[in-house]
């Protein structure tokens, strides 16, 4: 079972929130303050926010600016991951990820299945690592933000969580790059 070991010392991370939206400015961003509240309540550091329009192409330009930044080890996004016509966040990801991380969908359709039973289903969320940096597309709803961090994230970006967590790998995520 998942558990924080006490005696290692926590490390933050620089995490960035993207909201995608075409009709909310950062006074209305309820989920992405729901993701800034929680990252910095839990330690990390809010390396930047911002909020575009639900176009793939400026959505992926984002990520990828975000990526090539040394100074951003996070990416989470909230909106965009529905299945109507302007839900092209997930797309944006995948033009972005390196490597997808399958079981971050699984483990929050199961989370979402305990709390919205199967409405879960109509969730897109997905992770995925590029450019030594983890990527994290959410649903736009802070509840459903609430879980994604609540129940994985928190844990996973914790270098103290056992018996595994994503911190403790990313000084590993960009190593093919470095090989000769």
């Amino acid at each position: 079972m998942s558990r924080i070991d006490e005696t290692k010392d926590f490390i933050p991370v620089r995490i960035a929130v993207l909201t995608v939206s075409d009709t909310r400015g950062l006074a209305e961003d309820r989920s992405g303050d729901t993701l800034v509240e929680r990252l910095t309540g839990a330690g990390h550091v809010l390396a930047d926010r911002r909020i575009v329009q639900d176009d793939r192409a400026e959505i992926a330009a984002r990520l990828r600016a975000w990526v090539a930044d040394p100074g951003i080890d996070v990416i989470m996004s909230t909106g965009g991951t529905g299945l109507t016509g302007r839900d092209v966040t997930v797309e944006a990801h995948r033009d972005v990820y390196e490597k997808e991380i399958e079981a971050f969908a699984t483990v929050f359709t199961i989370v979402s299945m305990q709390k919205i039973g199967t409405s879960a289903v109509q969730s897109r969320a997905t992770g995925g690592v590029a450019g030594g940096t983890y990527l994290f597309a959410l649903p736009g709803s802070p509840g459903a933000c609430r879980d994604a961090w609540d129940e994985i994230l928190r844990w996973q970006l914790d270098y103290r969580h056992r018996p595994c967590n994503f911190v403790e790998i990313l000084p590993r995520l960009d190593e093919h790059l470095r090989r000769k």
